[in-house]
């Protein structure tokens, strides 16, 4: 039977790295994405979104926490669940290391939750089975 620690090298066994850690793969920015390419990584976002982050992390919907049935349509929130999502996959997949997860319990869960559920945030004004869309600041032209 091979040793756990058999894995690592003597000089990393501190920080728990893998000898041949692979660089994470790059992904590009799912608002940066077109056509087909963003169709495949809203599917993934949203499987990750129903099946992990909700049933695990989803707290119940109130006034002073919202959620919006429909949070594909906010592009603010398409754009954090899918940061948090990437930095998921990187720090808690077999090249995270051993504290990849409580990372990003800290350092991603919390904060983008916390965006995500203020009543201020891009979910203003949504309902459990309501979708208010959001008005975007006016911005004028710029005169030069």
């Amino acid at each position: 039977m091979t040793d756990f620690y058999d894995q690592y090298d003597q000089e990393d066994a501190v920080s728990a790295r893998p000898r041949e850690a692979a660089p994470p793969p790059s992904a590009p920015f799912i608002l940066y994405l077109e056509a087909e390419e963003q169709r495949a990584a809203m599917e993934g976002l949203a499987c990750f979104v129903r099946d992990l982050l909700l049933p695990v992390y989803g707290r119940e919907v109130t006034s002073s926490s919202p959620w919006c049935p429909r949070w594909w349509e906010h592009l603010e929130a398409v754009a954090l669940l899918h940061g948090l999502w990437l930095s998921w996959q990187e720090l808690t997949g077999p090249n995270g290391g051993l504290t990849g997860p409580a990372i990003w319990h800290r350092d991603y869960l919390g904060p983008v939750m916390q965006t995500l559920r203020d009543p201020s945030g891009p979910f203003a004004g949504c309902r459990p089975g309501g979708h208010r869309p959001k008005e975007t600041p006016v911005v004028e032209e710029f005169p030069g």
